[in-house]
């Protein structure tokens, strides 16, 4: 099982460095269903990988000019308020709640990368210098409720904001959530530490194999098409999703090993479909 929880663990460093999101998505069923922690212990020690991996995978965005400071602190202040608060109230849900409710924001997030990729394809609004203060006033407290009350990095809910608001290109949008993400983890995570324990030799295991991840993620950003990963990782989290979900609905029909099968058929059909594209592109 430890061996798992390090594969899935570099998984999560690869999304962030890569996706600039993903990470808590990921993190938080690894931690319940693969180290066995109960739901909370599992979101608050997910805010600790993700906010020490977050910061990690900025360094080479940063070097690579990949990231737009006054957006991605301006975001973060906003966000942070939000994010404690939400850390506070989950002390007062139950367990399986924040659960479901990680679920769902997983399907829903799932939905919102996958519509942004399409519009990627069809051509983005134009670049701007930074996204409207406005906007980052309004949604920034949202995305950071969202993160500390079920453990998400908020990743998922930045990126799209970025790209389809800001217009932003998808490599900017990327560096810059990690800056977003980083900020609220921790803040998230100071107000999960009243009322939750942290497995630090876990957390600590998890997180130096998710820096290393994230390294190599961080190299791919500017390599892969964009598009790619976040259409196939998108399905990822749309298989993650249900599986979560269904897990707290009825734990005794879905297990593990249907879950990971349903993964593999999907990731192959994805990955199918992204080399089908490139030989019609090439014919």
């Amino acid at each position: 099982m430890t061996a798992l929880v390090v594969a899935a663990s570099l998984l999560v460093g690869v999304s962030l460095g890569a996706l600039g999101g993903g990470g808590s998505i990921l993190t938080v069923p690894i931690l319940v269903h693969l180290a066995g922690q109960d739901a909370k212990e599992a979101i608050a020690t997910s805010l600790f990988v993700v906010g020490v991996t977050s910061l990690a995978a900025l360094v080479p965005h940063v070097r690579a000019r990949r990231v737009r400071w006054r957006t991605g602190l301006f975001f973060g202040v906003f966000s942070m308020a939000g994010a404690y608060g939400g850390g506070r109230l989950a002390a007062y849900v139950p367990g399986t709640v924040l659960l479901v409710a990680f679920a769902l924001m997983m399907l829903a997030t799932a939905v919102a990368m996958l519509r942004t990729s399409r519009r990627g394809q069809e051509g983005g609004r134009p670049a701007r210098g930074d996204l409207p203060l406005g906007h980052v006033a309004v949604e920034g407290p949202v995305v950071g409720a969202v993160t500390g009350l079920v453990g998400s990095g908020g990743g998922f809910l930045v990126v799209p904001a970025l790209v389809v608001l800001g217009g932003l290109p998808m490599g900017i949008a990327v560096g810059t959530s990690l800056l977003v993400i980083a900020m609220n983890s921790f803040a998230g995570l100071a107000g999960h530490l009243s009322g939750a324990a942290i497995d630090w030799p876990l957390a600590l295991t998890v997180t130096v194999t998710a820096v290393a991840g994230s390294l190599a993620g961080g190299r791919l950003a500017g390599r892969v098409a964009q598009d790619v990963l976040r259409r196939t990782f998108g399905w990822f989290v749309v298989v993650m999703g249900v599986f979560v979900l269904a897990r707290e609905l009825d734990p005794v029909v879905w297990t593990l090993p249907v879950t990971w099968a349903a993964l593999g058929v999907v990731l192959t059909a994805a990955a199918a479909a992204g080399l089908r594209r490139r030989w019609s592109r090439a014919a």
